[in-house]
């Protein structure tokens, strides 16, 4: 008999003795299968009408109940300060009823700041289920907590670093009336109002240019303690829309440390020169012949005056050496900078001049340099500014304002990869919140 391949694959045609028997193993083999059905069926003629139901009831033994002592409890409670607190009415809400702990706060040199209460903020306390302070916690910015803990038979003070929620925000407006407005409606931080219009003065000026209709969309960093918002961070990435007209910026820090906002395609978005050195305005008085209203007379006016309430931050629109710091007739209290090449600027009728800041004083762009005032031949509180050339002054708000330096090209490929994954959160933004406030 041979054995191989063609022996273990050959099969003999089967008898009929061996057909029974195979019949009978199938039989068998499909039992398991089937019986979970035949579990659920009813043998025919079986009779359900007259079926007994018989209840049985029997008595469990129970175990002795047994009672363990209870540990002394631990109580977290937490209070919001109302306006007109005080430390006892606060102490009374938080169910604490130390003694010790009232005259600690009032007299501890480093508890001090708890005597200010100040409203909106929230005070934790830990207590034994007597009510006998353990532990008392206090924001006292956004970055420090302010602890006052059980040591013996007094308390003493630790300052801890806050436990912040870091996030990313992403939110849209619609300007109506202004950008407070729209920053408003949207529960946006008037912080990332301020930010929004200073990264784009270069390219928009807030005072003449916002248009009814206008839209913006920002993605901004937050910081809350326990669930309250406690710090606004950096703008991220904004679009802004004006007059139809769409701008991005990007913030980008490279490998080196230089950062800034950059346009999509990596061009710088801080110029030299901003458009204005007041955040927001109004424009009085134009670069154009007009009556004196003091002189009573036909006049040039040789520069742009900005109406602002008294005491307005005025800040240097680029980097600069102040060249002039004093009185000069007419102009009042004056401020001349000069800034690289043939430029200079001015601003008259001050207030008064930044703490420190004198002639020979080296300014950065955007550095608060005087405050609005009325002083010299002025009918109310305004800032006169100038834009020099060579000494002759020129319209600032016609003038072709000196470009920033670009993107490094070799922070280029880095700077595309981060652009695109922040680009997706605007573009995200484009028909979501806007539509909602809209």
């Amino acid at each position: 008999m041979q054995h191989g391949k063609d022996g273990i694959l050959a099969q003999t045609p089967p008898t009929d003795e061996r057909k029974i028997r195979i019949r009978w193993l199938i039989g068998l083999s499909s039992i398991p299968l089937f019986g979970m059905v035949a579990a659920f069926g009813i043998a025919p003629g079986t009779q359900t009408q007259n079926v007994q139901v018989k209840t049985v009831v029997e008595s469990l033994p129970v175990p002795p109940a047994t009672s363990t002592p209870m540990a002394s409890e631990n109580f977290w409670r937490e209070e919001r300060i109302q306006r007109g607190d005080t430390i006892a009415a606060l102490l009374s809400r938080l169910d604490v009823n130390s003694e010790n702990i009232a005259e600690f706060l009032k007299s501890a040199k480093d508890a001090k700041t708890l005597q200010l209460l100040i409203p909106g903020k929230i005070v934790e306390a830990r207590t034994t289920d007597d009510g006998d302070l353990l532990s008392l916690r206090y924001l006292l910015n956004s970055d420090t907590v302010l602890k006052v803990e059980k040591d013996g038979n007094s308390f003493k003070t630790v300052e801890e670093a806050a436990a912040l929620d870091n996030r990313v925000e992403m939110k849209s407006a619609t300007i109506r009336s202004s950008l407070f407005g729209a920053t408003d409606a949207a529960n946006i931080p008037d912080a990332i109002a301020t930010q929004l219009a200073d990264i784009f003065s270069s390219e928009i000026d807030f005072h003449l240019d916002l248009r009814r209709g206008d839209h913006f969309s920002v993605v901004y960093e937050t910081a809350y303690n326990k669930g309250t918002l406690v710090k606004t961070g950096r703008i991220l990435a904004a679009e802004f829309t004006n007059g139809g007209k769409s701008y991005r910026a990007i913030y980008y820090k490279d490998r080196e440390g230089h950062e800034g906002y950059y346009t999509p395609d990596g061009k710088n978005l801080r110029k030299a020169f901003l458009k204005s050195p007041l955040e927001f305005s109004r424009i009085t008085s134009g670069f154009s012949m007009r009556f004196h209203p003091i002189l009573k007379e036909w006049r040039a006016h040789k520069g742009v005056d900005y109406g602002a309430p008294m005491g307005t931050k005025v800040k240097s629109v680029a980097d600069g050496v102040v060249a002039f710091a004093g009185v000069q007739r007419g102009y009042g209290n004056i401020l001349v900078i000069q800034h690289n090449g043939h430029y200079s600027t001015a601003y008259g009728h001050l207030k008064g001049f930044a703490k420190g800041l004198h002639k020979g004083s080296k300014i950065s762009q955007g550095d608060v340099i005087g405050y609005v005032g009325m002083t010299g031949m002025a009918t109310g509180p305004h800032l006169h500014y100038e834009f020099r050339v060579d000494g002759v002054q020129r319209n600032p708000l016609t003038v072709a304002l000196p470009t920033a330096f670009p993107l490094a090209p070799k922070y280029r490929a880095d700077f595309a990869s981060h652009e695109k994954s922040i680009a997706a959160k605007l573009d995200l933004l484009r028909g979501t919140n806007l539509a909602s406030l809209e």
